[in-house]
């Protein structure tokens, strides 16, 4: 949700004042946009879901220095109007929320047997370690872009 809130927030402000950002200067701009949104994410994260924000840690940040938001701005936000950058933002940030709680579901099952702390496998499932480490993470990522290129591959053809 704080990426998806980063990603609409900054499209909406970077496309309304694309034309009068000097194109020298635009990444910087982008990044401390990108910048601002993301640390009212954090502090409101602080100050209502405190736990969260805690078992979340320093990820929350990170999305400052992320390529998805940065690239997508300069991609459509800088070259698009306002209604286009929000209807594309609102579509990515589903879009990217899905596969996030997609990969996080597919490395919980494996990782630690429930989905959602619902338990799924039995207590005679053995845990698969690496799926709870950040290697995990990495690890269902090539095997999901496998999946749908695979996919892709067998209906275009």
């Amino acid at each position: 949700m704080a990426t998806a809130f980063v990603l609409i927030c900054s499209s909406l402000l970077i496309s309304a004042i694309r034309k009068i950002i000097p194109p020298q200067v635009r990444i910087a701009t982008f990044t401390v946009i990108i910048a601002t949104f993301v640390t009212c994410a954090d502090y409101f994260l602080k100050a209502r879901f405190y736990s969260i924000s805690k078992e979340l840690g320093p990820y929350v940040p990170l999305i400052v220095v992320n390529c998805i938001i940065l690239g997508r701005q300069e991609a459509f936000s800088y070259k698009n109007g306002v209604f286009k950058s929000l209807l594309d933002a609102i579509g990515m940030g589903i879009g990217f929320s899905i596969v996030l709680v997609l990969l996080g579901s597919i490395r919980e099952l494996f990782g630690f047997g429930t989905i959602f702390y619902y338990k799924i496998f039995g207590s005679e499932f053995e845990h698969w370690i690496v799926m709870a480490l950040p290697a995990g993470a990495f690890i269902t990522l090539g095997f999901l872009v496998g999946l749908f290129n695979w996919i892709s591959k067998k209906f275009t053809s």
